[in-house]
């Protein structure tokens, strides 16, 4: 990669808490905070009055009228007529956000043999789609196709779009760096800086995993409170949110299971170069491979045993962090039905009650399209401070 591909030092938002601060709370950052507060209540509880999201966020009426101000300026939330009450006074006037007024471009780069892309309104609506095949791409080659179809895409869009969102398989940092994920061939490549730079637009990049729990998160209906989310497809990641909060890990690889060896002889080489890793057996090509011209019955049993696997690897994690939910992403056909049943037993058998009791193994609510729609939930929260 040329030098614009390297690290920089572009300033993003976080998506971590921190339980000590580490800077002081400038003026700038409380008017941030509070005008992602709006947009949240906005966003998730629609149609709105001024006093009454003075009362959800704990803010005052004043502080409300003003940001709403701004935001209706910004071409962000519009008045939509008076809401008609039988309190004396002055009669309340409601608010909503347009989400239908701007536009997201998605990018999925997990599939392996298929890049996909498509428009969505900020509400995850779909406005158009695109698919084109990889053909080995990697690299630089990978990057212009990526930008070819970013470029078509916001060409299609029929409203402003505000941003662009990338799930990227391998280690991605916070600003957007891919620090490794050879099944792209980019290593310490800062794709969010260079895809901006050449689509003059805000790029946000993120985990695959992790844009997988974003779009459950904000669109799926998932708990905020002790959730993973596991990809399946030519490799294996997961995402994992705690109160809220992404685990993105110090060198923000936390969640990255599919190179934990789980096969400790005779395991087969993975792409990382070592063998016996949880990819060499769960992934999606491993797992055809394992099953091709078996019986049914033969076949279930493979998957079960694969389940076993998989739920023996997951208890660990599911205990240490008191998770309620995991949901699967993956082709229905391998992970929704023995496999899955064998994972979620093998999870309850080796945790505590307290943990598997409430412990649910599940195929993820937004399907084939939660990668799409976690890079939507990506720009919202970086652009907006949705989530």
């Amino acid at each position: 990669m040329t030098s614009a591909g390297r690290r920089s030092s572009r300033p993003t938002r976080s998506l971590d808490a921190r339980l000590r601060p580490s800077a002081k709370i400038l003026p700038e950052h409380t008017r941030a905070h509070n005008r992602s507060l709006v947009l949240q209540q906005l966003f998730h509880s629609g149609t709105s009055s001024r006093a009454a999201i003075a009362r959800a966020t704990g803010l005052t009426r004043v502080t409300i009228s003003d940001l709403v101000s701004v935001l209706m300026a910004e071409g962000l939330v519009e008045e939509l007529g008076i809401i008609a009450e039988s309190r004396v006074g002055k009669p309340a006037t409601r608010i909503g956000m347009r989400t239908e007024s701007f536009r997201v471009v998605a990018i999925d780069l997990v599939g392996g043999l298929t890049l996909r892309g498509a428009v969505l309104t900020l509400s995850g609506a779909f406005e158009h789609r695109a698919e084109v095949e990889i053909d080995g791409r990697s690299g630089d080659e990978l990057l212009e196709l990526v930008e070819r179809m970013c470029r078509s895409l916001i060409a299609s869009a029929t409203a402003p779009v505000i941003g662009v969102g990338v799930g990227c398989p391998g280690v991605v940092s916070p600003t957007g760096v891919v620090s490794q994920s050879p099944k792209v061939g980019w290593e310490d490549f800062a794709l969010a800086d260079v895809l901006a730079a050449r689509l003059g637009l805000p790029v946000h990049v993120g985990n695959d995993a992790n844009v997988a729990t974003l779009g459950e998160f904000t669109f799926g209906g998932a708990p905020e409170n002790g959730m993973m989310t596991v990809v399946l497809s030519d490799g294996v990641g997961a995402g994992i949110m705690v109160d809220g909060v992404l685990v993105d890990g110090a060198g923000h690889a936390a969640g990255e299971i599919g190179h934990v060896t789980v096969v400790d002889a005779g395991g087969a080489l993975c792409s990382c170069g070592r063998h016996g890793c949880l990819e060499t057996v769960v992934s999606v090509p491993s797992l055809r491979a394992a099953l091709a011209g078996l019986p049914p019955d033969e076949a279930a049993q493979v998957l079960s045993r694969t389940g076993q696997l998989l739920g023996a690897l997951l208890a660990p994690v599911v205990s240490s962090l008191n998770l309620v939910e995991v949901r699967f992403v993956g082709p229905h056909d391998l992970f929704d039905g023995p496999l899955r049943e064998a994972a979620l037993d093998t999870v309850r058998r080796r945790t505590m009650p307290a943990i598997s009791d409430q412990v649910t193994i599940e195929m993820a609510t937004m399907g084939a399209d939660v990668l799409l729609a976690g890079a939507t939930a990506l720009v919202l929260s970086a652009e907006l401070g949705i989530s």
